[in-house]
């Protein structure tokens, strides 16, 4: 699936995109509120600035992905891979980060503490 394609389906009333592949997609700004990208490839994608309050991200592979400035208010990121993701200045209020997993090359905002919102280190 593309980038293109994805909006269109989702600007359709579409919400429910299961383990889609937009590993290295453009997504800057992009506005998906509610969208369900439950085990989906995002691996160094870039969603800086994007706009995905109560999404589910659950599973999803975050791998390297740009994520600055996005907002995750509410977003399930449970189990997801977010190692070596960048996560500066991102949103996070409300988030479920349970089992997520991060390493050492993981950027996360000033104070941010990934253990306390139980968070695994790899």
């Amino acid at each position: 699936m593309d980038v293109e394609q994805l909006k269109r389906r989702y600007l359709a009333g579409e919400r429910y995109f299961p383990a889609a592949n937009l590993s290295r997609a453009n997504l800057i700004a992009v506005y998906l509120p509610g969208i369900n990208l439950w085990g989906a490839d995002l691996s160094e994608a870039n969603l800086a600035k994007a706009k995905l309050w109560g999404a589910d991200l659950s599973q999803a592979n975050l791998a390297k992905a740009n994520l600055t400035r996005a907002n995750l208010c509410g977003v399930k990121l449970k189990d997801a891979n977010l190692r070596g993701a960048k996560l500066n200045f991102t949103k996070l209020y409300g988030a479920d980060l349970t089992g997520a997993c991060y390493d050492d090359s993981t950027r996360f905002s000033r104070g941010f503490d990934p253990v306390s919102q139980n968070m695994r280190k790899f």
